[in-house]
């Protein structure tokens, strides 16, 4: 009886760290081959950004290619973090991928000492996810990850538009900084967004080659919406979409501007609940908006009208008193 007790007390624990777990954003780093010790010395200095991040955001940090003398090879490390972590519910679920990404002609691949993974085995393990998800493939070749890993919930960002930009991408160094510097903030909220750190890591990509008199051999993109075609930085205008895909599809950016992993106070200040009613409140203002020459004039704001309030009772809820 007392050994029965005892397990249950182990298994009760086990699941209450989990719980905790999920009450927090988790950011899991896979730091891949470096190549040459040139590109290692960049890719421990963009780990190492993440990591203040982590710790700015009181995020769980996982970081795989790191150990120098494992005892799983680094693919299978990433698969069994992946498996723990994807069936949480609660807060995102953070995937952050940097090094050196190759492309055969038909499948892109992200090159891990030991064995690589390629982007179908990657979209197998995030297959069960429970989790919002945001993927940041920071290497060249990374475009098809975009596709095999689109769907709902999900924000995907690569470093290239396709497997064939296969040079060294700086598209990581850029987004890593992006997050820590106040200037990234483009809507003035006091926090940076997945989609302002990627117009800002798109811009500072852009700067660089042009300074260097270069051809641009990087052109990152977005996918939020589940459509797998991604939305280039150029268009947009701040943070909203100024261009909208002709396959009547509507540009990404809404989910990706509400995913923030270093918050504001007022943005703290919700639980994962009200967070992802609020972020439900702002998708439908955005859709409204997308179809504002489709509407009679008063049956716009009217329809406007009944998310703004909502919005306006829960953030007045939070500056009350108590």
């Amino acid at each position: 009886m007392e050994e029965f007790c005892f397990i249950n007390t182990l298994l009760l624990l086990g699941a209450m760290t989990l719980a905790n777990d999920a009450a927090r954003p988790t950011i899991v780093v896979v730091l891949g081959a470096s190549g040459t010790p040139e590109y290692g010395e960049q890719f421990k200095t963009w780990t190492g950004r993440w990591t203040e991040i982590a710790a700015k955001s009181k995020a769980e940090l996982v970081i795989v290619g790191q150990d120098s003398s494992p005892s799983l090879s680094d693919r299978d490390q990433l698969q069994q973090t992946l498996a723990k972590h994807v069936s949480l519910a609660g807060e995102p679920l953070w995937l952050i991928l940097i090094g050196h990404g190759t492309f055969d002609g038909q499948e892109a691949r992200f090159n891990t000492r030991g064995p690589d993974f390629t982007a179908l085995e990657l979209g197998k393990w995030l297959q069960a996810s429970q989790r919002p998800l945001v993927v940041i493939n920071c290497t060249s070749a990374s475009g098809p990850f975009l596709a095999r890993l689109s769907g709902a919930n999900r924000v995907i960002v690569t470093a290239t538009r396709s497997g064939f930009e296969q040079n060294f991408a700086r598209f990581g160094d850029y987004f890593s900084r992006a997050l820590l510097e106040t200037k990234s903030d483009l809507d003035k909220n006091g926090q940076i967004s997945v989609l302002e750190a990627y117009l800002a890591a798109a811009a500072g990509v852009r700067e660089f080659y042009a300074e260097d008199a270069r051809l641009e051999t990087e052109h990152p993109l977005l996918d939020d919406n589940g459509d797998s075609r991604g939305t280039p930085p150029d268009w947009y205008q701040g943070v909203r979409a100024v261009k909208q895909p002709k396959a009547g599809t509507t540009a990404d950016g809404t989910v990706a501007n509400q995913r923030h992993l270093i918050r504001s106070l007022a943005e703290a200040s919700l639980s994962t609940e009200e967070r992802t009613q609020r972020n439900q409140w702002l998708a439908a203002i955005e859709a409204i908006r997308l179809k504002k020459s489709q509407l009679q004039e008063d049956a716009y704001y009217a329809e406007l009208e009944q998310y703004l309030l909502k919005l306006a009772q829960l953030y007045a809820s939070k500056s009350a008193p108590e």
